[in-house]
């Protein structure tokens, strides 16, 4: 047994050399690129549209069906998607993988560009084949003051990021125990938050459709509570689980476990 272990090492050092070398290839950066613009395309297309389908359904679909399609949305990017770029799809998860030590702080430009490209060009498309029903289901603080609508945006991001970073942590991000878990995560705190403010979560996912429809008076709220509860998460996981671990790092950046 002894001799089998000390017989994998180096099996082991390669498959790591491998990793690091697909991650650095400058050949595989446009493809990273691509899968968060248009895996953020995805889960934004189907976030608003969901909340615009339900303003014109007339009753065929309620508010926690909407809210439903949105966390299955993003289980469904990260089981296509996560083995590729980590299924980011969020600016606020990118800058906690890397404040966690998970990400290269170098490649967080690249990813918050694809970003913010993939968030838009879905608010436009829904813009442009349905109007501006619905608000073009933007993220607004309907039935509390602006204070509340901060506060609930960063807890609810700063268990999110926890989420993703807790599963990521062992490897599990690329797989369905990550997908399921992030994705029951926002369609729980759409369902019982979002009557009140939203549940945004993502700065992209409210920026988007703010821009589009040219009224930016509330966004401030979307972007500045999901960053610092992301934040917090990165110090909660310090607290949790210590420091930054390899396999966080490979869910990250989207490189399969050993």
């Amino acid at each position: 047994m002894r001799n089998r272990k000390i017989a994998d090492r180096p099996h082991r050092r390669r498959a790591a050399t491998r990793g690091e070398t697909a991650f650095n290839d400058p050949a595989g950066v446009w493809r990273r690129l691509f899968a968060e613009a248009w895996g953020t395309f995805l889960t934004v297309l189907v976030t608003l549209g969901g909340l615009m389908s339900l303003a014109i359904s007339h009753g065929q679909i309620g508010y926690g069906m909407a809210k439903l399609a949105s966390g299955l949305a993003v289980t469904v990017v990260i089981y296509f998607m996560g083995a590729v770029s980590g299924a980011h799809v969020n600016p606020a998860v990118t800058l906690a993988f890397a404040a966690r030590g998970n990400f290269p702080w170098a490649r967080v430009p690249g990813y918050l560009i694809a970003q913010i490209v993939g968030g838009l060009a879905a608010a436009y498309f829904l813009r442009v084949l349905l109007g501006d029903t619905g608000q073009l289901g933007a993220s607004l603080p309907t039935r509390v003051s602006i204070g509340a609508a901060l506060a609930l945006e960063v807890v609810l991001t700063a268990g999110l990021v926890n989420t993703i970073l807790g599963t990521a942590s062992g490897a599990r991000n690329i797989g369905p125990n990550g997908a399921l878990a992030v994705g029951f995560y926002v369609a729980l705190s759409g369902i019982w938050a979002g009557p009140f403010e939203g549940a945004s979560m993502n700065p992209i996912r409210s920026f988007a459709p703010d821009l589009v429809r040219g009224d930016l008076s509330t966004t401030w709220v979307y972007v500045v509570g999901p960053l610092v509860g992301a934040m917090i998460a990165v110090g909660f996981e310090w607290i949790l689980k210590g420091p930054p671990t390899k396999e966080g790092a490979r869910a990250a950046r989207g490189e399969e476990p050993d």
